[in-house]
């Protein structure tokens, strides 16, 4: 089945009217010919492409009203460099059948697959074909509208028909495994646990209540079933870990895009051999949301509480929470974050960071080298709480050259773990440090760093 393009579909529907036009000019032309001389064969000529034209017509307006396209798509959420695969399904409800069929998808998602050209199909008859795309940018396209173009077998009245959109793809940021990041020490602020029930098992038991059908046996507490009569069970709290946020700096001046590389070779059919390696854009703020999705998921995935925190055209927090249903908040939020905010990181952390229990930990995710991120470090040390940074280097997605390195060692200097990024770097090595373990005692300004 060959696959079209919008221009080369705009090509065929000029050719088609250029058609039109010069049959018509051949009716006028044998008309007035006969009309001139008298011969009869000029006549039947002449009622003979007449009889052409309104066939033809004819043919066209039922085709328009009996076709219809259905789009399909097991997932609606997808990650990028996933292939999404979308189902066609062509039919056909008109006498005598449709001779060609040209399937345009209009939808916006970058490389969208899709556009076809079908022959023959019979009156009742389903035609169907699986589009493959690469997914190269994370947001929401919706899948659609759909054009389809169809008409008589001599093309000279071609018909389109336009279907909306009926459903929505997010893509998500793309995201890489780390092995290892410098957690927080698991303190408890005023020295209690925080009181959240869970339905797991853990060393903090709270208190008993009555059996509940579908309670595991192994929760029963016994001791009080003999003296009340019944089933008593035990209640757990979750265990008392520090919570970690991530603090994404999104003003639209810090940002820089470079120049992206072209996929080679990104052809439908290339799913069947290879699928090509997508890297990330040459976009700071791209791999910021990359490294803020890969965090989140490695500190989830180790049961801790992740929140987000991001000053965009809108102010964005998530709060802290834990489990699968948080990741799938976070990757959405970060999907349809952009970089046009205004508010300095200094301002997004005095505004959130008052209401962080001491303990926390923050993690830093900014391009920027201003020396306003020392006044950050210097505010979260105060509230007592574990800030981590991850600088991107902007220098390497083609801003101006900039001392990385000086706020590199003046955030050593007061012991704060950093992360440095820059444009190809591998985000699962860079990310996946050696873990360093520090500690804070309260009553000092020192840091304690153990591997």
């Amino acid at each position: 089945m060959p696959v079209l393009t919008e221009v080369e579909l705009s090509l065929m529907m000029k050719k088609s009217i250029a058609l039109r036009w010069f049959v018509s000019l051949i009716l006028v032309a044998t008309w007035a010919i006969w009309a001139a001389t008298g011969h009869l064969p000029f006549l039947r000529l002449a009622y003979a492409v007449l009889f052409l034209l309104l066939v033809s017509g004819l043919w066209s307006l039922v085709l328009g009203r009996g076709i219809e396209v259905r789009r399909e798509a097991r997932l609606l959420r997808a990650s990028v460099g996933d292939v999404f695969e979308e189902r066609f399904e062509v039919s056909v409800t008109t006498w005598p059948g449709c001779p060609w069929v040209e399937v345009l998808n209009q939808s916006s998602l970058p490389g969208a697959a899709g556009s076809r050209l079908l022959t023959r199909i019979g009156r009742g008859e389903k035609r169907f074909y699986i589009a493959r795309t690469l997914l190269t940018r994370r947001g929401a396209y919706p899948l659609g509208p759909t054009v389809v173009s169809t008409g008589d077998p001599f093309g000279l009245f071609p018909v389109e028909k336009r279907f909306p959109p009926a459903e929505t793809l997010v893509v998500l940021p793309m995201t890489f495994p780390i092995a290892e990041f410098p957690p927080p020490a698991g303190l408890v602020p005023g020295g209690r646990a925080v009181h959240v029930r869970t339905t797991d098992v853990t060393p903090h038991a709270t208190g008993i209540r009555e059996y509940i059908p579908g309670d595991p046996m192994k929760r029963i507490h016994w001791p009080a079933t003999a003296r009340r009569g019944r089933f008593m069970v035990k209640e757990f709290e979750q265990d008392p870990q520090a919570d970690i946020w991530l603090f994404v700096d999104a003003r639209r001046e810090v940002h820089v895009a470079g120049k992206d590389v072209a996929i080679a070779g990104a052809g439908n059919e290339m799913f069947f051999w290879h699928r090509p390696k997508v890297a990330l854009a040459c976009d700071t703020f791209e791999y910021a949301l990359s490294a803020a999705a890969s965090l989140a998921q490695h500190f989830l995935r180790d049961r801790r509480s992740v929140g987000l925190a991001c000053s965009t055209a809108r102010f964005t927090v998530l709060p802290a929470e834990r489990g699968d249903r948080q990741l799938g908040k976070v990757m959405e939020t970060l999907a349809f974050l952009e970089p046009d905010g205004v508010m300095s990181l200094l301002g997004l952390v005095a505004m959130q960071a008052k209401f962080l229990p001491p303990g926390t930990g923050v993690v830093l995710i900014t391009p920027s080298t201003d020396p306003e991120l020392l006044l950050v470090v210097e505010d979260l040390l105060r509230r007592y709480l574990r800030p981590v940074a991850v600088l991107l280097d902007a220098a390497s997605f083609g801003a101006p050259a900039q001392d990385l390195s000086a706020i590199v060692d003046a955030l050593a200097s007061r012991s704060v773990p950093v992360c440095t990024l820059a444009y190809g770097d591998s985000l699962s090595t860079h990310l996946s440090l050696a873990a360093v373990y520090f500690q804070r005692s309260y009553g000092s300004m020192s840091y304690k760093f153990e591997k």
